[in-house]
């Protein structure tokens, strides 16, 4: 893949009479590979496992802060936790509904699928999302879509995987995004890594989990190879969980990949929330034939690739019409 420069993202919002400064921080690397299988040996699990620091060995390179403290922390949250989280995720909920909602020109489609799961979906059924990944505001920027009392509510909010490298560079950073469900996750390490094993344990939970399955911010748009990050985690839950695609368009218009770096407002955005993507049948085919982890781990990405490419499809189309009509 092509190889391309750090970029920052340094965004500062000024809100009567508080002034709040939201650095995210976003030294986005265009080769990140969150869910890279093709450096390294990715077709089996390490021998040994002693913290993210030993996932990213060999090649890889060393990690300058270490942040195998941040696991038990997510793994087991304490009350402390629960509370910095309710205000980290309260704030950054009503900032995005800011931005998105009532500064932008957004056009949603079908969100009701995915608010009626996350308020009415049977207790413990685990729920993941996977989107396409345009800009450094995709997340948490599209959930501003949700109502109120599911974007600022820090019991339904999704997990989510972050750059290691991006969000936890030292204390104060990592500590933000853990409060803000945000699970650390080392390019290069493979599908056998710490953070892929706490977004299985979550849905096993019944929690909500988002994946962006590109594995990176893809600045050209074109049809990447799903990683296979993803195939892994719905093939290693027990309980299917139910997967809800998400196509968007517009959202490198309002925090765009290029300088300047710096929210824009009154762009046209579209949103499409497809329907759950029906896995019972391949998952049952694969349960009763002898296919290896690895074959299991790519069909299932294939197949949620397959399906991600007819919703954007729709979407495109839904976007031009939007376009053309005003």
């Amino acid at each position: 893949s092509a190889s391309g420069g750090p970029l920052e993202c340094n965004v500062t919002v000024t809100v009567t009479v508080v002034r709040l400064r939201i650095v995210f921080l976003i030294k986005f690397d265009v080769n990140i590979n969150i869910y890279s299988h093709t450096s390294g040996n990715m077709n089996s699990k390490p021998p040994s496992m002693n913290g993210v620091a030993a996932a990213a060995a060999g090649a890889q390179p060393l990690i300058q802060y270490n942040i195998d403290w941040i696991f038990p922390k997510l793994r087991k949250p304490s009350r402390l936790w629960h509370i910095a989280s309710t205000g980290v995720i309260g704030l950054v909920g009503f900032f995005s509904k800011i931005v998105i909602v009532w500064l932008n020109k957004a056009r949603v489609h079908n969100i009701e699928v995915l608010e009626n799961l996350l308020e009415n979906r049977p207790k413990g059924t685990p729920l993941l999302t996977v989107s396409n990944h345009h800009s450094c505001f995709d997340d948490p920027g599209m959930w501003g879509l949700l109502k109120l009392r599911n974007v600022c509510n820090h019991n339904v909010i999704r997990w989510s995987m972050a750059a290691h490298d991006i969000c936890f560079t030292n204390k104060y950073h990592s500590l933000f995004f853990m409060y803000g469900k945000c699970i650390p996750v080392v390019r290069g390490a493979g599908v056998y890594q710490p953070a892929i094993d706490l977004c299985i344990e979550k849905l096993k939970l019944g929690h909500w989990v988002h994946v962006f399955p590109e594995g990176k911010v893809n600045m050209t748009k074109e049809d990447l190879r799903f990683k296979w990050g993803v195939g892994r985690i719905i093939y290693e839950t027990p309980v299917l969980p139910i997967i809800v695609p998400i196509w968007h368009i517009g959202m490198e218009t309002v925090l765009p990949n290029e300088p300047p770096y710096y929210l824009r407002l009154g762009k046209k955005l579209t949103y499409n929330f497809g329907k759950p993507i029906d896995l019972n049948s391949v998952m049952e085919r694969l349960r009763a034939s002898p296919v290896s982890e690895e074959e299991a781990r790519k069909i299932i990405t294939d197949k949620i690739q397959e399906e991600m490419m007819v919703l954007k499809e729709e979407t495109e189309r839904l976007h031009f019409d939007y376009i053309k009509s005003s």
